[in-house]
């Protein structure tokens, strides 16, 4: 009787399991057929050339203009930027964490930098408009005001660095130890182990982590409303990260309270959403894959 429930409550768990599996591909494409609905009437409209081409965003002048290449540059230089500090920042801790710390520091600094995940994006944008904006612009002249594209930059940073610190860590216990302990054996230091083997081995792992930071960089919302000036311009070279910028998250949380439904801009705004999800979805179906390929080589 007890091996009968066993393998009923067992039969019930992997139901469920798969029932959750599936629900979570539907949504996607529920999620995906709802932008797609709102979003044609506008490329019907104004057609997908001018919207991605357009180099004016200004929907409450004239009839308006949907141009959406200085928001998707505005998002462009913020998320570079952010990868940029986050990539470096990131791996060096995750090789400090796996290889280098003791085993004591190694159990605080994990949960130290995963805690990071579970600061509210809103605390950011707060720290970065309050304190670190006003600081930098005390401090450089080229810097006009407190509320620039590096900023938003060097608060996703923080954002994106618990990704992947986990995932690149991940990736170093995944290489098996003997290649670390041959290395050692035929003379190698540690840290040419770490730099000529232990990277290289880990090298689809940390690819991952990379792409996986992009897509947290890229879909962050409240941060860069608060820190990057909103400014609808399209950023002139290195000088772009030092002038106020607005990305798309930014836009669609900024206008889309206050739009007419059914008007154009509310169209609008759900391409622009659409957009995103399909950068979004792509970065992650390239992340999984290398994951995937990354387990199929180490074993």
């Amino acid at each position: 009787m007890r091996r009968r429930l066993a393998h009923l409550w067992e039969w019930v768990i992997e139901r469920f399991i798969q029932i959750a599996g599936i629900l979570s591909i539907v949504l996607v494409i529920l999620i995906f057929a709802f932008l797609l609905q709102n979003s044609l009437p506008m490329f019907a409209e104004r057609g997908v050339g001018e919207l991605l081409t357009g180099r004016r965003w200004s929907p409450t002048h004239g009839e308006g203009h949907f141009g959406m290449v200085p928001l998707m540059l505005g998002s462009l230089y913020v998320t570079v930027g952010a990868l940029v500090l986050s990539v470096p920042l990131g791996l060096a801790a995750a090789i400090f964490i796996a290889e280098i710390a003791p085993k004591r520091a190694r159990e605080v600094l994990k949960p130290t930098v995963e805690l990071l995940a579970a600061i509210p994006s809103v605390v950011f944008g707060f720290l970065g408009l309050l304190v670190v904006g006003p600081w930098f612009a005390d401090r450089f002249e080229a810097i006009q005001v407190g509320q620039f594209a590096a900023l938003g930059s060097l608060m996703l940073c923080f954002m994106a660095l618990p990704t992947i610190v986990s995932i690149c860590e991940d990736a170093f216990h995944s290489v098996p130890r003997e290649l670390f302990n041959s290395s050692l054996a035929l003379g190698a230091t540690r840290w040419q182990t770490i730099t000529r083997a232990m990277i290289p081995a880990a090298r689809s792992g940390i690819i991952a982590a990379c792409l996986l930071g992009l897509g947290r960089a890229i879909g962050e919302t409240m941060t860069v409303l608060m820190v990057t000036g909103n400014a609808q311009v399209i950023p002139q070279g290195l000088k772009g990260f030092i002038k106020p910028v607005r990305t798309m998250t930014a836009t669609i949380a900024a206008e889309m309270g206050e739009t007419p439904h059914g008007s154009t801009h509310f169209h609008a705004l759900f391409a622009i959403g659409l957009i995103l999800f399909i950068i979004a979805f792509g970065v992650n179906t390239i992340a999984d894959i290398v994951v995937r390929r990354s387990e199929k080589d180490i074993a």
